[in-house]
């Protein structure tokens, strides 16, 4: 039993620990942006290879979940006559949920494995001490960046996810499962609100920001050795997996709350 009990300590006080980091990160982050000039130039580079670059993937993830949620909802609709409720479904299931949280899942393993381990190499081999020799902050060359690229891109990646969504649960309902196109549509725009996409958009904000305070952090926090870039790589994306699904959930309350319908 004190075995047990001591483990559980142990976890909870790391828990507490990750949070205290990210924290002090993203306030360290924060003064960073009033402090120092953006690098463009990095800047740009960061958005193409986490924004340009993820497109594909998140075409695929947003597509085939579409598809493959609008022939489920249309098996089961169809006994109960309700094939015309297919499309709302599948249209507010993609903004609200399925868009936004896959999106972030998938971006995590991409980019947030990405992150920690380029940091986590660049600790191990002191090459952050060396930009500290030449008058370099770290946070604002290495992170700062990455930072706002996450922002800028994340919800706009939700978005594209969102629309092949719902373009591929289209194709499949009405193509293939033969559900009567206009009133498919008709009833997609019915029903679907701007607060749908709205709170799309935003879980996709936060989401992109709890991935690179992980993601960098786990870097940042790695230990010494091959072995060290490894764990921190493999903890970026399972604790990046964890908090996105833990605050999913809340956000899920919190902004249909907030929001004007």
């Amino acid at each position: 039993m004190t075995r047990y009990a001591t483990r559980f300590g142990a976890r909870f006080m790391a828990m507490l620990q990750m949070a205290g980091q990210i924290v002090f990160l993203l306030l360290d982050i924060l003064r960073c942006l009033f402090r120092y000039p953006i690098r463009m130039s990095l800047l740009v580079r960061q958005i193409d290879f986490i924004g340009a670059k993820s497109v594909p993937v998140v075409i695929i993830t947003g597509g085939f979940i579409g598809a493959v949620f609008a022939a489920q909802t249309e098996f089961q609709f169809k006994s109960l006559g309700l094939s015309s409720g297919v499309g709302p479904v599948v249209a507010i299931a993609m903004c609200r949920e399925l868009g936004p949280v896959l999106c972030a899942l998938m971006i995590a393993g991409r980019v947030g494995s990405a992150m920690a381990a380029e940091l986590a190499t660049m600790k191990i081999t002191e090459q952050i001490d060396a930009l500290r020799s030449l008058a370099v902050y770290p946070t604002e060359y290495l992170i700062v960046p990455r930072f706002l690229a996450m922002l800028l891109s994340m919800p706009i990646l939700v978005g594209v996810a969102i629309i092949c969504g719902i373009g591929a649960g289209y194709a499949v309902a009405v193509h293939v499962l033969d559900v009567p196109g206009v009133y498919y549509w008709n009833n997609t725009v019915k029903y679907t609100h701007g607060k749908d996409i709205t709170i799309g958009l935003v879980k996709g904000f936060f989401f992109g920001l709890i991935i690179l305070l992980v993601g960098c952090n786990k870097g940042l926090q790695s230990a010494q050795g091959a072995e060290g870039v490894g764990l921190a790589t493999t903890e970026a994306v399972v604790d990046s997996f964890i908090i996105v699904l833990i605050a999913n959930f809340f956000f899920t309350f919190l902004l249909n709350a907030i929001l004007p319908s």
